[in-house]
């Protein structure tokens, strides 16, 4: 009967993971199609397919969106929070790449911030890149806006982000790098630096400044 079927019928998922928004090797030099490949299809998969089976087995989440899921994660089991950082990252992080060709520059009111911020475009990458190398073990490093509409650079352990009630520095991410090692290690083996360092050839500065218009549209 239609009405037993659909009582036995599996509950769909609740999130998806999206597809790369470019090829898997349209990356290279800076990130090999390879590590892109088993990265998004392998690890961003696993972190989906873990959210839903923790969502799906909490009646008190059902229906919560994954923003509401990251913006209280420090309440939540670790493997919510866990799961929810994962993937809400790494659609992030995707959207924060593209090919070298389509990197671009910073906009004219981005490129500003950041010399009032850093001093200088170069000055902000060594920045970055201290924090990125600084990160003990597994995590991201962060562009931020904060609540006082400035920039500031900030890193997170394991899946956590600058949205979530638990981070130590909270703000408005719009630029982000895993630093977990499966993102690099086929290529650059333990040189966490020289992954930073290349990097930059794939930052998709439209998507950024396009992120940090909103972020301080709204301040």
């Amino acid at each position: 009967m239609p009405s037993a079927l659909a009582q036995s019928a599996p509950a769909p998922a609740t999130f998806t993971l999206p597809p790369l928004p470019y090829a898997a090797s349209s990356l290279e030099p800076a990130i090999d199609a390879q590590t892109m490949t088993i990265h998004h299809d392998k690890h961003h998969q696993a972190y989906v397919d873990a959210l839903n089976k923790a969502v799906s087995a909490d009646p008190a989440l059902t229906g919560q969106s994954l923003e509401q899921l990251v913006a209280k994660a420090g309440t939540l089991p670790a493997v919510v929070r866990n799961n929810a950082g994962g993937h809400w990252n790494h659609s992030f992080f995707w959207k924060s790449m593209a090919p070298p060709a389509q990197s671009g520059a910073p906009s004219p009111a981005l490129a500003a911030a950041i010399n009032a911020s850093f001093g200088s475009l170069d000055k902000f990458k060594a920045a970055f890149k201290a924090a990125g190398t600084g990160r003990f073990g597994s995590g991201w490093v962060w562009l931020i806006v904060g609540a006082d509409g400035k920039l500031a650079i900030t890193s997170t352990p394991n899946q956590d982000n600058p949205l979530m009630d638990a981070a130590e520095t909270k703000g408005k991410p719009i630029l982000g790098n895993d630093v977990w090692e499966h993102a690099y290690y086929l290529k650059y083996q333990n040189r966490r630096a020289d992954y930073l360092d290349g990097w930059w050839q794939v930052v998709n500065w439209p998507e950024v400044s396009r992120r940090y218009a909103d972020a301080t549209a709204r301040k």
